[in-house]
């Protein structure tokens, strides 16, 4: 499997996001919240996913990117651990980013691989 995040992997129709915040279920490790839904998007992929940073919390539009950024780069890098599961189903995913200050790649990674972890087991 390539580590890529092609256009038809990024959550971007918004009736998909408005069903996932009214429908979805949660899953928190912080600094990073994952909501998820079970729903048929019509892409090759199993998983569509969207990233955010609050404004509340990042006034700045540069230090909201960057988490973004962040976020995109470690799922990227991590979402094997869902494609190498056979009961995963398609789903689509909206990473939020809770926390009030950056913080570093490798513990942003080490929380994804947490969160992607327990996402698995309450899904098999």
């Amino acid at each position: 499997m390539q580590n890529t995040f092609k256009r038809e992997e990024k959550l971007k129709k918004s009736k998909l996001i408005t069903r996932l915040f009214a429908e979805g279920n949660a899953i928190s490790v912080f600094p990073i919240k994952l909501i998820y839904l079970q729903v048929d998007h019509g892409s090759p992929y199993k998983i569509q996913a969207g990233v955010s940073a609050t404004k509340r919390n990042f006034n700045k539009a540069v230090d909201r990117n960057k988490i973004k950024r962040l976020l995109r780069e470690v799922y990227r890098k991590n979402k094997y651990l869902i494609y190498q599961s056979e009961h995963t189903k398609k789903h689509i995913f909206m990473f939020i980013y809770q926390g009030k200050k950056e913080i570093d790649y490798k513990i942003l990674e080490e929380k994804m691989i947490i969160i992607l972890k327990k996402f698995l087991q309450k899904n098999i």
